[in-house]
């Protein structure tokens, strides 16, 4: 059948209009390779559900690709590849370039490791009505009703009295027992129902359930309580007392699993932000590049703020490049004004069956990639980094010229959405930062879902980035 010529109409249609594109549609020759890469993602998604455990694994990566230990002060070499542990709950990974990287600066990618999820108080244990309970404090932005009655594991690790460290871990295997919160039965619920979602289940209520049978002596009070301590101190040394020195959080005892018919999307517990976090580790992994110098940081803690010693706004991130700076013997201020950042965050997703609160063409769209978001923020772009026109141009240039598939997007209606990131603690050392990250459904919430094709492009917009030339 003989192909009608184009209208000039739509010749400039295709060349001047802007248009998002599905890569399942588009890219069917990308396929197999998307998702033979997920499945190395939910590997790692299973084995990191805590940011100590994702650092735990990502070094583990290292080694099996060569990098070795690094310190703060311990010199560098053109060349050589390194990791860093910061208190087991951050972590960076870094390449050394064989560029002047006073003149070419550091190729900086930042994404999160730490996701909502509900802490364990200091003095979490107590029994009441036949049953014992652990207190919680949520950690990060979650809707407290989402977390009654679903399945959940402990992880974490306890300093006992005598400096023994002990990780805990348990709930994940079949053969292990779950942990649970209650919720009210519908027939009770009257009042309850008519609250607002953010007030019908109070903070103090998300206390965990974890025993109910009593300690086999007449002479003691509080026997369930008493049989919940024992069973601790004998799998773990673990005293009432030791609680005061833990780290133990309750996370969903959900493994990754592949979502709907065709196993298009993955969902899992902690995409924000490890589906950022997996990416830039296998990028700088992978990388062929070795003119630039690239540097991988893994945070803690930006969810609730980046603050403390392993988040964001510390100054460890200064520390890092000085120390690298000094090592080569480069002005440490003229490595900083070269850089260059990748911060890899989450975007929300448009999602129809909520499609009032999201301006669809300022939106990100599932399966259509990763997503530039020039500025962040909350409503009149409080506490945003902004990215300038130039480095977006930049950013966008190299994504054209290596193949990466991206769209942009805001997260949500101005007046209702907003969101932060890692970005303006990064800009703040006088690196240029842009965010770039993978649109996820039901962020936050215990379960949440992403595409395994943005998943992909994700992990190319990061590989191209290694080698981004700062004259272009």
């Amino acid at each position: 059948m003989k192909e009608t010529a184009k209208t000039k109409g739509q010749i400039l249609s295709e060349t001047l209009t802007a248009k998002k594109e599905n890569i399942f549609e588009k890219q069917t020759d990308k396929t197999d390779a998307i998702f033979a890469y997920a499945e190395g993602y939910k590997t790692f998604l299973n084995a990191a559900k805590t940011e100590r455990e994702a650092v735990t694994e990502l070094v583990a990566m290292a080694k099996k690709n060569g990098f070795r230990e690094w310190k703060l002060g311990d010199p560098v070499e053109r060349g050589g590849a390194y990791w860093f542990n910061n208190r087991q709950k951050n972590l960076f990974l870094f390449r050394i370039g064989q560029n002047d990287v006073a003149r070419d600066g550091v190729r900086i990618m930042a994404a999160h490791i730490d996701s909502p999820r509900l802490d364990l108080k200091q003095n979490p244990v107590y029994e009441d009505s036949g049953m014992c309970f652990f207190k919680t404090h949520y950690y990060g932005g979650i809707k407290k009703y989402q977390w009654t009655t679903i399945p959940l594991a402990l992880h974490g690790v306890v300093i006992l009295e005598n400096g023994e460290e002990v990780t805990v871990k348990i709930g994940e295997d079949e053969s292990d027992p779950i942990f649970y919160i209650n919720d009210l039965l519908p027939h009770l619920a009257q009042e309850q129902s008519q609250k607002p979602l953010g007030t019908a289940i109070p903070g103090e209520k998300l206390n965990l359930l974890v025993g109910g049978f009593p300690y086999p002596d007449e002479n003691v009070s509080e026997k369930i309580k008493l049989n919940v301590l024992s069973i601790l101190n004998e799998k773990y040394g673990i005293k009432e007392d030791d609680f005061i020195s833990a780290e133990i959080c309750a996370v969903p005892a959900y493994t990754a699993r592949d979502v709907g018919f065709d196993r298009a999307f993955i969902g899992a517990y902690g995409h924000d932000d490890r589906v950022c976090a997996y990416p830039i580790a296998t990028a700088i992994f992978e990388t062929e590049d070795r003119e630039h110098t690239t540097l991988v940081i893994l945070a803690d803690k930006e969810e609730v703020g980046s603050d403390g010693n392993t988040g964001m706004n510390s100054i460890i991130l200064r520390d890092v490049l000085d120390s690298i700076a000094a090592s080569l013997g480069a002005d440490p201020i003229l490595v900083r004004a070269n850089s260059a950042c990748l911060s890899a965050d989450v975007t929300a997703a448009y999602d129809p069956n909520f499609s009032d609160v999201y301006e669809a063409k300022n939106s990100s769209m599932i399966s259509c990639g990763t997503t530039m978001c020039k500025y962040t923020g909350s409503r009149g772009k409080s506490s945003t980094n902004d990215a300038s026109a130039e480095f977006v141009g930049t950013v966008r240039r190299l994504f054209k010229e290596n193949g990466v598939t991206f769209q942009t997007a805001e997260l949500g209606k101005i007046d209702l959405g907003g969101g932060g990131t890692v970005a303006k603690y990064i800009s703040h050392v006088n690196v240029d930062t842009v965010d770039v990250g993978v649109p996820v459904i039901s962020m936050h919430a215990p379960y949440e879902v992403i595409s395994k094709a943005d998943l992909y492009s994700t992990y190319e917009a990061f590989l191209a980035f290694c080698k981004l030339c700062r004259n272009n």
